[in-house]
């Protein structure tokens, strides 16, 4: 996954204190007090309407996951892999909030708050049925449980309307990201952007092997043979997108694409409800512009 930005600097003890305290007294006085290291928890706490008073590699999360965006008094904690504890008890949150990914850290959080592990992405589990199990622990977490089902119906209902948009003819997807210049992930069962082509009556062409998040790493090559149309999303690490010459392997497979490639801005692959209704916009939106083209 992911690995994130250099480590921020570390605020003094007293200015962390500061800030904490300021932030407490603009909050709402029913805003539970909710830090998280795990950006699929900070966007579904977004759409809740119950965010989190500190995020883990906020900037990162903004390029990554995009919206919804965290409210801009949102605190850093650092990297999610090793995030400032001393900043972090210094907000002094009710709860802090993590996924499975970060189960080693929950000894050192648990000195600070007590420590939820929500998941998501387990094998063998519906991927869309795990996103509403957690949309809906979440709002029993801040108390927001009308909240929580309102965004499975919104979600729902929206992603049933872009499916009336698609036309019937529409042809397999095969969507990547791009790793380096040779190598993409290929993304298939157990992850997002699967539940999304499933909600949509789309199909996908890759019906190879995929890990718990849904992806597998392949060569390019991989790619050759499959009669699909390419769905490209971003980012691109730096320096790929202009080095994919149409000389070049990748030249002939945009030729053998069943319809121009589509390209989408960045959506959180690993992401619960937000992130799918995001990708579904974008998707649809592509397919319907590529179409008109």
């Amino acid at each position: 996954m992911f690995s994130g930005s250099p480590r921020p600097r570390r605020a003094p003890t007293w200015l962390a204190g500061l800030v904490a305290a300021l932030f407490a007294a603009a909050a709402p006085a029913d805003a539970p007090r909710l830090a998280t290291l795990d950006w699929t928890l900070a966007e579904t706490l977004v759409a809740l309407d119950a965010p989190p008073v500190a995020v883990a590699q906020v900037e990162a999360y903004h390029a990554w996951v995009g919206e919804p965006a965290l409210p801009a008094s949102t605190l850093d904690l650092g990297l999610r892999s090793q995030p400032n504890l001393e900043r972090l008890a210094s907000l002094a949150p009710e709860r802090i909030l993590i996924s499975p990914m970060f189960a080693n850290l929950a000894p050192r959080l648990e000195r600070i708050a007590p420590v939820s592990s929500l998941p998501l992405y387990r094998p063998d589990r519906d991927t869309w049925t795990e996103m509403r199990e957690l949309t809906l622990s979440l709002g029993e977490l801040v108390e927001r449980p009308a909240a929580a089902t309102r965004l499975i119906g919104e979600t729902e209902a929206r992603l049933d309307a872009l499916r009336r948009r698609l036309g019937e003819t529409t042809p397999p997807l095969v969507v990547v990201q791009f790793m380096d210049r040779r190598h993409v992930r290929i993304f298939g069962d157990n992850g997002l952007y699967q539940a999304v082509l499933d909600r949509l009556g789309l199909d996908n062409a890759w019906d190879g092997p995929t890990n718990a998040w849904g992806f597998s790493l392949v060569g390019l090559e991989a790619l050759a043979g499959l009669d699909a149309r390419l769905v490209v999303v971003e980012p691109y690490p730096a320096g790929v997108r202009e080095r994919l010459d149409d000389g070049g392997l990748w030249g002939h497979l945009v030729e053998a694409s069943r319809g121009a490639p589509l390209v989408l801005p960045p959506v959180w692959s690993f992401g619960a409800l937000p992130s799918a209704a995001r990708f579904a916009e974008q998707l649809v939106s592509a397919l319907e512009a590529g179409d008109a083209a």
